[in-house]
């Protein structure tokens, strides 16, 4: 006899957003089982993974909200000022907290601290079910509901299926919804250095031909380095032994921050767009990289993933009190229509960020540097700029205004 676990909500993949998704669900009162193919938390972690991820404000208050925050204890650094420069140009850009409402612009937190952060959180909730390392391997979706089959012979029953396995999800590819997807033919760089000078929690950009490097603020005397170079350079770069990385490093990063050393490992990521023609079927919704991948340009990416979160579980948890079911049509429908328009916003603006700065066209280099100067000078217009990247515009569901849910 199988053994079939009931459910509200299964949620395929237990990472940064299925994670928080399940916490979301579970405090406004529904039940998820949440699947990964690995479990997060292991120690080991840490050395295979050097990234760090940027935490708009809005979505600090969601991760508050949901008792996710207080598992970081003193692993966020807090960004107060970013600086923005061309190549070449004496014109900057510069965004000082204390010009909106002296709360940080956002903060910094690497992705090992933030999976446990919410592996604790998960663990802890009485509404989740964390079952991993399993996988999903056959799933059927009807007008009464969702029957998925696990790797481990287990059955889950429920009214909604909700992938959240990245950005080649297996959820998305089952359900055939096709992709939109270009290659920038770029190459992401990340590593974390240690230097000797304080950074005092300030971000630089600074976009060179090959395109941005950037200098992000850790806890400590320690930053990380999300550096895009072209794929042939990148191909040179992975293969140099670490003093004749650190010399290539230096050179971009210049000596602001006295000497530096390289902590870890260092990762390359190919860089692309990618996003789902649709961000639901029958019921199944989509949420984070299985949704939508976006340049890092602008660090926006896990927070487009837990706008996601907020919206969707924000549609259940209100279905749910007034006993609607879970995987209507026209609650997916509502919160496709919700999280659309704002995705589709955020991924036009990061791709022509990267092809405005990522060259050396003489024309385009001089519309960038008045641009930049432009919104320097003007104070309405710079605050718009930080209001968007500390996740304050638009729409927003009660989590990101750190209320209740």
């Amino acid at each position: 006899m199988q053994d079939i676990l009931l459910t509200d909500v299964l949620i395929v993949g237990g990472g940064l957003v299925g994670g928080t998704l399940g916490c979301a669900l579970g405090a406004g009162g529904l039940h998820s089982v949440v699947i990964d193919r690995a479990p997060i938390g292991r120690q080991e972690e840490k050395k295979l993974d050097c990234r760090a991820t940027a935490i708009a404000q809005t979505a600090k208050k969601m991760l508050v909200s949901l008792g996710i925050w207080s598992h970081l204890k003193n692993q966020a650094a807090p960004i107060l000022d970013i600086r923005v420069a061309d190549e070449r140009s004496h014109l900057f850009l510069h965004f000082d907290h204390e010009d909106v409402s002296g709360e940080a612009l956002g903060y910094m937190v690497e992705n090992y601290y933030l999976r446990r952060a919410i592996f604790q959180a998960v663990s802890n909730h009485s509404q989740v079910t964390y079952i991993a390392p399993v996988e999903l391997v056959d799933v059927k979706r009807t007008a009464e509901g969702v029957r998925a089959k696990l790797s481990d012979g287990r059955v889950i029953r429920s009214a909604l299926l909700v992938g959240a396995d990245g950005h080649s999800s297996f959820v998305r590819q089952h359900a055939e919804i096709p992709v939109t997807k270009w290659s920038y033919k770029q190459t992401g760089i990340v590593c974390t250095v240690g230097h000797q000078r304080p950074h005092n929690n300030v971000a630089h950009e600074h976009f060179f031909q090959a395109g941005p490097f950037a200098i992000l603020p850790l806890t400590g005397n320690r930053c990380s380095i999300v550096w895009t170079e072209s794929e042939d350079h990148a191909r040179v770069l992975i293969d140099l032994s670490y003093d004749e990385f650190l010399t290539e490093l230096s050179q971009r990063f210049g000596d602001f921050l006295g000497r530096l050393k390289v902590i870890g490992s260092r990762s390359f990521y190919p860089l692309y767009l990618q996003y789902a023609n649709s961000n639901t079927a029958r019921r199944l919704a989509l949420v984070g990289d299985s949704a939508h991948c976006l340049h890092p340009i602008a660090g926006q990416g896990l927070n487009m993933g837990l706008r996601d979160v907020a919206a969707l579980s924000e549609v259940l948890v209100d279905a749910h009190r007034l006993g609607l079911d879970l995987g209507g049509g026209y609650l997916l429908k509502t919160f496709e229509r919700w999280r659309r328009f704002d995705n589709t916003i955020m991924l036009a603006a990061t791709d022509g960020l990267n092809r405005l700065f990522s060259n050396d066209i003489p024309p385009l280099r001089l519309v960038r540097d008045l641009g930049l100067a432009a919104v320097n000078t003007s104070g309405p217009l710079k605050k718009l700029f930080m209001r968007q990247a500390m996740g304050l515009t638009g729409n927003l569901p009660r989590l990101l205004k750190g209320q209740a849910i």
